[in-house]
């Protein structure tokens, strides 16, 4: 595996339009509920109660299945998504990213709707990139994306962002360690409060973000 190919996946500036979307994180703060005070434990529930049991888990089946098995847990996360703008917001990033990679010349297998952690998947392949650092810059992605809605939206200083980041490195890692280990049964999808939010996103009156 190639390094710079492990950072060109996690990096920022990949072209698929994951800067556009807040994940929910946009609602929180325009109802108060994410502050300069509250960002540290919003991100570490967000990170251990969502994406480590059950974003994550399904991104790791995704990088070790192919075929049936794989298109079978492509459905059952774009299932998942509670509100219109989280289904729009994989599913318009799995179809940038599958596009960019045939658009580099790789030949990829058809996959119905493919959400974002099955085009990542995807492109871990292509790339030549292993499962368990697939899954670190997975982790690492989600939380710098988040961490980029915070500086413009609260907004966040970078130095603090920074700061944020690295009192979060032991979730991470917990994060991590959980998505390998979850057996299927133990998986939950089920953030309520952050689907809620979502679905007022939809008319919130003025906005930054599509989700």
């Amino acid at each position: 595996m190639s390094t710079a190919a492990l950072l060109r996946l996690a990096s920022p500036a990949l072209p698929i339009g994951a800067f556009a979307w807040s994940g929910g994180l946009e609602g929180a703060i325009e109802e108060g509920l994410v502050t300069p005070a509250t960002a540290p434990r919003w991100l570490e529930d967000v990170l251990l109660l969502g994406h480590a049991r059950w974003d994550a888990p399904v991104l790791w089946r995704l990088l070790h299945e192919d075929g049936a098995a794989f298109d079978a847990w492509n459905a059952r996360y774009f299932a998942s998504r509670e509100t219109r703008e989280l289904r729009l917001e994989t599913t318009q990033l799995g179809l940038a990213l599958t596009r960019l990679l045939r658009e580099l010349g790789h030949d990829l297998p058809p996959v119905e709707c493919p959400t974002l952690p099955a085009a990542w998947a995807l492109a871990s392949r292509c790339w030549d990139i292993a499962p368990p650092d697939s899954l670190t810059a997975w982790l690492v992605a989600t939380l710098e994306g988040q961490l980029a809605v915070l500086q413009k939206a609260l907004p966040l200083g970078q130095t603090a962002a920074q700061r944020l980041f690295s009192a979060l490195m032991p979730t991470l890692e917990e994060a991590q360690r959980l998505a390998c280990a979850l057996p299927d049964a133990a998986l939950s999808s089920s953030l309520p409060g952050l689907a809620l939010l979502s679905s007022r996103h939809e008319t919130q009156y003025s906005r930054l973000f599509r989700s």
